[in-house]
């Protein structure tokens, strides 16, 4: 069976979305996917072939939202992190050393110290607007990352993984860490010198704890 038979969507013409009907919920009642010309929607469609578990969790979290709350001018945070995690999330197998310093915003540990793990890690891109941003590189984009259990060996077992971790009280905890995805060693010739790094715009310091 190919990618395109296991999704669990069609895609359709943007204009078969009736007015006044929100995306995803129309997504959850029909099982299609109002689509656009461009790469947004493209990387969409993508998405939805290497994750149809996952993304079919994402919408029926997405449709109970809507269903709790309504559509309202600002989302709520779960519907906000629902959302966040569509459209920019990554996710890392990864050492535990890599992934706390990564938490913790040391760079110099997640980039330095500790750059010989990243030859154990594996990272996977999942949101559309992130892959969309990378087909013109600049090293601000960042993604959220979610660490995945270090057991899965394939994208189909991420993809059931991740369908059965999927929640809404769980985004809305923030689960994830910040990663410049340009800084990962061998995703740019750039970051082969340390000086790549010394950009406080974008390898930031932490916040400091809330007085």
């Amino acid at each position: 069976m190919n990618a395109a038979q296991r999704a669990p969507v069609q895609f359709v013409p943007q204009a078969e979305l009736p007015v006044g009907m929100a995306y995803e919920q129309y997504i959850f009642d029909t099982a299609r996917v109002p689509t656009r010309d461009g790469l947004h929607d493209f990387f969409n469609g993508l998405c939805w072939l290497h994750f149809p578990q996952a993304k079919k969790r994402l919408n029926q979290l997405q449709a109970e939202q809507i269903a709790q709350s309504g559509i309202q001018p600002v989302r709520g945070p779960a519907r906000d992190a629902l959302t966040v995690f569509d459209e920019n999330a990554a996710l890392l197998v990864a050492p535990e050393p890599l992934w706390q310093a990564l938490q913790a915003k040391d760079w110099d540990a997640v980039f330095g110290r500790l750059r010989p793990l990243w030859g154990q890690a594996s990272l996977v891109l999942f949101g559309h607007a992130l892959l969309e941003k990378l087909v013109y590189p600049r090293k601000p984009i960042t993604a959220h990352v979610l660490i995945a259990q270090a057991a899965i060996k394939s994208i189909a077992d991420l993809d059931i993984w991740l369908a059965q971790t999927l929640s809404a009280p769980l985004l809305a905890s923030k689960p994830f860490a910040h990663l410049p995805v340009l800084g990962v060693p061998g995703w740019w010739p750039d970051n082969e010198v340390p000086e790549f790094y010394a950009d406080p715009s974008v390898f930031r310091a932490p916040r400091p704890p809330a007085a």
